[in-house]
């Protein structure tokens, strides 16, 4: 999952330097999440089409 140059910031990570950021990246059948921090740790993927339905789940258990 790790592509050169295919990871990107969230867009809500936060103002500044970015201390509490979340990276994405996507292939053509998955989705891949990590902390900007420490890249080179555990990465979360997902297949694609239940990402969206994943966020949604974190967004109603806040």
């Amino acid at each position: 999952m790790d592509i050169p140059g295919n990871w990107r910031k969230s867009s809500y990570s936060g103002p500044g330097d970015g201390d509490s950021c979340v990276e994405i990246a996507r292939s053509p059948t998955r989705i891949g999440i990590r902390d900007s921090k420490d890249p080179l740790r555990a990465t979360l993927t997902f297949p694609a089409d239940v990402f969206t339905p994943f966020l949604e789940a974190l967004k109603t258990h806040r």
